[in-house]
């Protein structure tokens, strides 16, 4: 059953049709599906949901490319790349640098977000402003940014 409705899917194409003009991966990692129950492993409760919506997603635009690992059997590649819980997907540009990572099932609220960072990569991001410019040129140091979402 898909997610994404057929007026939802319509107004997405026609947005990465307009807008995307770079190539974006979503990098997933997630957990295999099993109908064995493993003592001491926990399911993951959104992990079907969030690659099937990942998969209708990449299917509107030849622009998006979808690259799934499992994190149990890819443990060390997840390791490296600092993921820790799963469902996470990561918002990579085409110069291969990550620009956005979500964990959890991006639906919601979070869905809107996925869609204007994939927008952002992909296409023009919104310039900043001077000021802004100015303030980032004065970093001496790289700075980790996380951001927590919840609508209560």
């Amino acid at each position: 059953m898909a997610i994404l409705n057929e007026e939802d899917v319509a107004q997405l194409r026609q947005i990465f049709d307009q807008q995307l003009t770079g190539d974006v991966t979503l990098v997933h990692y997630t957990q295999r599906e099993s109908r064995i129950v493993v003592p001491g492993v926990v399911p993951c409760a959104t992990c079907r949901d969030a690659l099937e919506l990942l998969e209708e997603l990449v299917e509107l635009s030849d622009h998006l490319t979808l690259e799934v690992h499992d994190f149990a059997t890819e443990a060390d590649l997840a390791q490296q790349q600092g993921i820790d819980k799963i469902p996470a997907t990561v918002v990579r540009a085409a110069d291969g640098g990550e620009r956005a990572r979500f964990f959890g099932i991006p639906a919601g609220y979070e869905f809107t977000t996925l869609l204007e960072d994939i927008l952002d990569v992909g296409g023009e991001a919104p310039p900043l402003a001077r000021k802004t410019i100015d303030a980032l040129a004065q970093l001496e140091e790289d700075i980790h940014v996380q951001v927590f979402v919840t609508p209560t």
